[in-house]
């Protein structure tokens, strides 16, 4: 009888094979799903299990739950998450709520609520069922609300017998909590605090533990940390990324371009404490030559390091009117890469020649060691151009900033751009923390001249990068969509306005029609309304080009301070140059579609808690004016309620359905109106009237008004009338 000759056993697969399987499976993998993806035998068992434990001892891979695996950093297939803003789409992003990974956290793409359910918020926090889509992208699907069951509570505390409670800051939560006595962590009668549930199985109001304190509600500072807490705006560097950062040193001169006897100067905000670009001009036959200079953060911040992973996960600094939460260390982002007077500081630069119609003619890059000249604030440059004020400064600098700014002011026009007209006010505090006055931020020519200096230098470096086929962080605005743009045209044959027909609109014939509004008592609602039918500008590695600049192509260069996407630009610059080390990596590349993302919703996240910020101030403004008579405009019309902004101070507000006259109300999209059916009356957008303050929270931002229209006088008498 022949001997069966024994079949040669498949070898064992490698470990980087093993990883590749886990990473590209769509679930969770086990011994078994390894075995038969590649025809391993019941005689390979034992060394499987042993090379499958071994890789999870290393951190090669993750448990997942009976005997299966997942990659390192990789979430599982449901979990809760929580909801952080919105994608260009409108769609909600959200992150992991409780993340310990390292480097920043995946984003998660939720799909759309079903009909009839309403829209996921920023802050709220969800079940969520995950998929895979793509390197540390997910796809979410919405299991189950949490909304009043979160991982942790913001709330003003209250004592009390036998339980304290807290009454939460966000507006949508309806329930209070009960504090237990001895888990009210320390905390005082009206302070506002940060708690965490408690686990419960009974009735009433459920318990939860104070775990830190945030301020007393009278004090205004403590709003930011409302909103801070709120974004899941991370407060802490790690403790590496706070050694690096204060290990670092002075930047030597070695190759650089030695720029100290350029009299480069810093323009920015009186009360700004880190300066990261610095600008100067010179007269060059009929054009100029001008130089920006951003400070070399790519020097101090190397791809990959602990300063890197802390500055990807912020993705911006964050600003409040009484605080600042960085991008960077105060050692860097107040020290070393802040280009202070008179100190010596590396930096990166672009020499850039403009003929006398302010078009360029030439640029060029490089890295550099500059000394600046003098620290001005927009006043100082506004004065110093009309008045001619001494600013220690060689003659007639000041003057040839401005002479270049009318020259890149002239080519914008020509290109056609949408200057959208929107005051903003600027909240001031006292010394006590209160707020002392809402103020008009001014809208000087020396803003708009560093403006124009920073989107000339954001142009060269795209088209740098472009050119050396070199990686780049974009800045993409899509144009209107068809909807907005329909939209659009309707909201404006209310003025007997016209927009150019078709979807192929140029920012000019958008700009045009503010200038008809221009002056008019339309004009603030018109550029509102104009501003909402705008897509949101986002970072993307593919150019779709900037649409409200009128730019073929555009990236941020000017600020690596305060946003990562400048970093990485620097970062490309640096590799495509040949300018030493601090280059991108290969590894960053590859990156750079969910960098984009990450940077982008890290973006919005800082525009909602900074707006949030500011309708809590405001309201904190206005709590002694309750009963106070405003005059104001109507800004928003729903179907719940008319939204109206105050004239003076801009503080915004709600006027419910049910405090309008005794009437069926009936709401038009189309129109943006709200019409009474028995009385006729008819509220409608940008429509101006006197309001009536009734509540002001400034623990929740919330202002409730009362319409006068169709009050009798006698109702209104014994109020106090605001001053105009």
């Amino acid at each position: 009888m022949a001997r069966r000759t024994p079949r040669n056993p498949a070898p064992l697969p490698s470990r980087e094979e093993i990883r590749r399987l886990i990473r590209e499976s769509p679930g969770r993998v086990g011994k078994r799903e390894v075995a038969r993806a590649f025809n391993l035998g019941p005689e390979h068992q034992v060394a499987l299990r042993g090379l499958l434990k071994s890789l999870a001892q290393e951190g090669a891979l993750e448990p997942a739950g009976a005997r299966r695996f997942r990659p390192t950093g990789q979430l599982p297939e449901s979990m809760v998450v929580r909801i952080t803003g919105t994608d260009p789409d409108g769609d909600a992003i959200a992150r992991p709520l409780n993340w310990k990974g390292d480097g920043p956290p995946p984003l998660i793409l939720m799909a759309p609520e079903a009909r009839g359910r309403p829209a996921l918020a920023p802050g709220e926090q969800v079940i969520a069922k995950l998929k895979l889509i793509g390197g540390s992208k997910y796809e979410g699907h919405t299991l189950k609300r949490l909304t009043d069951a979160p991982g942790r509570i913001i709330g003003v505390f209250h004592p009390g017998t036998p339980n304290g409670r807290v009454v939460p800051t966000d507006r949508r939560a309806k329930a209070e909590w009960s504090i237990p006595r001895g888990e009210e962590g320390g905390a005082e009668a009206e302070e506002i605090v940060l708690a965490e549930p408690l686990p419960n199985a009974g009735y009433g109001l459920k318990p939860a533990r104070v775990i830190e304190r945030l301020g007393p509600i009278g004090d205004a500072r403590s709003v930011s940390l409302i909103c801070i807490h709120t974004h899941d705006i991370p407060r802490e560097f790690p403790p590496s990324a706070v050694a690096d950062a204060e290990a670092a040193g002075s930047t030597p001169l070695g190759a650089r371009t030695d720029l100290r006897q350029t009299p480069l100067i810093t323009i920015d905000g009186a009360d700004a404490r880190d300066f990261d670009d610095a600008v100067y001009a010179e007269a060059d036959g009929a054009g100029f030559r001008l130089i920006v200079a951003i400070a070399d953060v790519a020097h101090y911040v190397r791809p990959d390091s602990a300063l890197d992973r802390a500055a990807r996960s912020r993705g911006n600094s964050v600003y409040f009117p009484d605080r600042v939460v960085p991008m960077l260390p105060e050692a860097l982002s107040n020290g070393w890469c802040s280009l202070r007077p008179g100190e010596e500081r590396g930096c990166l630069f672009v020499e850039i020649r403009i003929d006398a119609g302010g078009n360029k003619i030439s640029h060029r890059f490089g890295r550099g060691l500059m000394k600046s000249a003098a620290r001005l604030t927009y006043e100082q440059v506004q004065e110093g151009a009309g008045a001619g004020a001494d600013l220690n400064l060689p003659p007639g600098q000041i003057g040839t900033l401005y002479n270049a700014f009318r020259a890149l002011l002239a080519a914008r026009t020509a290109r056609g751009t949408l200057d959208l007209d929107l005051p903003e006010r600027k909240v001031v505090l006292g010394d006590d923390g209160k707020v002392a006055s809402v103020e008009p931020r001014p809208r000087l020519d020396s803003h708009r001249l560093i403006e124009e200096f920073m989107v000339l230098a954001n142009v060269c470096a795209a088209e740098e990068l472009e050119a050396r086929r070199q990686p780049c962080m974009y800045r993409v605005h899509a144009p209107p969509s068809e909807e907005k743009l329909h939209n659009l045209r309707d909201f404006l044959r209310q003025f007997s306005i016209s927009l150019a027909p078709g979807n192929q609109i140029h920012p000019r014939d958008l700009d045009h029609i503010l200038k008809i509004v221009a002056g008019t008592e339309h004009s603030p609602v018109v550029n509102e309304v104009m501003l909402r039918s705008q897509s949101q500008a986002a970072y993307a590695p593919e150019n779709i080009g900037h649409f409200g600049l009128g730019l073929s192509r555009y990236a941020h260069f000017t600020s690596p301070i305060r946003r990562y996407a400048d970093l990485l630009v620097h970062r490309a610059l640096i590799r495509g140059l040949g300018l030493g080390l601090g280059g991108l990596g290969d590894d960053e590349a590859l990156r750079f579609e969910d960098t984009a993302e990450h940077i982008t919703a890290t973006e919005r996240r800082a525009q909602l808690a900074e707006r949030d910020a500011i309708d809590r101030y405001l309201a904190a403004f206005m709590v002694e004016k309750v009963g106070t008579i405003f005059a104001a405009r109507i800004s928003g019309v729903t179907r719940f309620g008319l939204f109206v902004t105050v004239a003076d101070s801009g503080a915004s507000g709600i006027v419910p359905t049910s405090s309008l006259p005794d009437d069926f109300w009936m709401y038009d999209e189309r129109t943006q109106t709200l019409s009474g059916r028995r009385t006729r009356s008819t509220f409608r957008l940008a429509q101006e009237v006197e309001v009536r303050l009734s509540e002001a929270s400034p623990v929740t931002g919330g202002l409730v008004f009362h319409i006068l229209q169709g009050v009798p006088p006698a109702a209104r008498q014994g109020r106090r009338t605001h001053d105009r």
